[in-house]
């Protein structure tokens, strides 16, 4: 499987620190990761996120938009799931990908940053 570029991964850990928004395990990342259901970055955070992420790696997001991949709203089931019983449980998880289709993943940033366009 392929890897996560470490500046991206570092821009990651930073951002979700960094705003505060949850503790994420740099080992635990990889291209699978959703955005918008695991590290929790929805709503008007998505958009911030995109925007600093095109400034710092110097990405064309002209053209993005999120008809493509649907705008991330995330879902108050899976909040709770997550604040009673952690999210670190395989079961969880699992059950979280049932409530809530993942919309944007970490694999279309990696893209982005070889491609030098976020489509």
């Amino acid at each position: 499987m392929e890897e996560i570029h470490p500046q991206l991964k570092a821009f990651i850990v930073d951002y979700c620190s960094r705003y505060k928004i949850r503790e994420v395990d740099p080992c635990a990342l990889n291209l699978d990761t959703s955005i918008d259901l695991d590290l929790d970055i929805v709503d008007i955070e998505i958009d911030l996120f995109i925007a600093e992420f095109a400034e710092t790696f110097r990405v064309d997001q002209s053209k993005f938009s999120w008809y493509k991949y649907g705008y991330p709203t995330g879902s108050a089931s899976v909040k709770v799931l997550k604040t009673v019983f952690g999210y670190k449980s395989p079961w969880v998880n699992r059950l979280s990908n049932r409530l809530y289709k993942p919309k944007f993943r970490v694999s279309n940033l990696q893209d982005a940053v070889r491609t030098g366009k976020l489509l």
